[in-house]
């Protein structure tokens, strides 16, 4: 059986940025493979999610970061959000909880349960 983390943030949390529309959401999500599914689960991703984002209305932009350590791949992902409303458009109801991909199966080592949301408070260009 694959492990599930949990997260859960404070109540309120998502009262208060859905009473404030106007600011841009930063949503992180981490998966962990093993380093021989690295460059698989990467390619996975550009084939796959990163198109899914782009296609999503109010995405705004996204970083995807990834990482070996030791005999483990993690990859973090850093999605950008016009705000907290639109993330339901790619999410659905549950804003906190992950999406997944069925081929996601095949590679992660563990389904992290709950996202984190921030807000972006400044962007520079890369």
């Amino acid at each position: 059986m694959i492990p599930v983390i949990s997260h859960r943030k404070p109540p309120g949390f998502l009262l208060y940025y859905q009473a404030n529309t106007n600011i841009m959401i930063a949503r992180i999500w981490h998966g962990k493979t093993n380093s021989n599914d690295f460059e698989a689960y990467t390619e996975f991703l550009k084939k796959v999610a990163i198109p899914d984002y782009q296609k999503t209305p109010g995405f705004k932009g996204l970083s995807f970061l990834r990482q070996i350590k030791g005999d483990e791949g993690h990859f973090n992902l850093v999605t950008y959000w016009e705000n907290i409303d639109v993330i339901k458009n790619f999410a659905g109801e549950d804003l906190e909880k992950a999406k997944y991909y069925p081929e996601d199966d095949e590679f992660l080592l563990e389904f992290e349960e709950h996202v984190q949301h921030y807000e972006v408070f400044a962007t520079l260009n890369i």
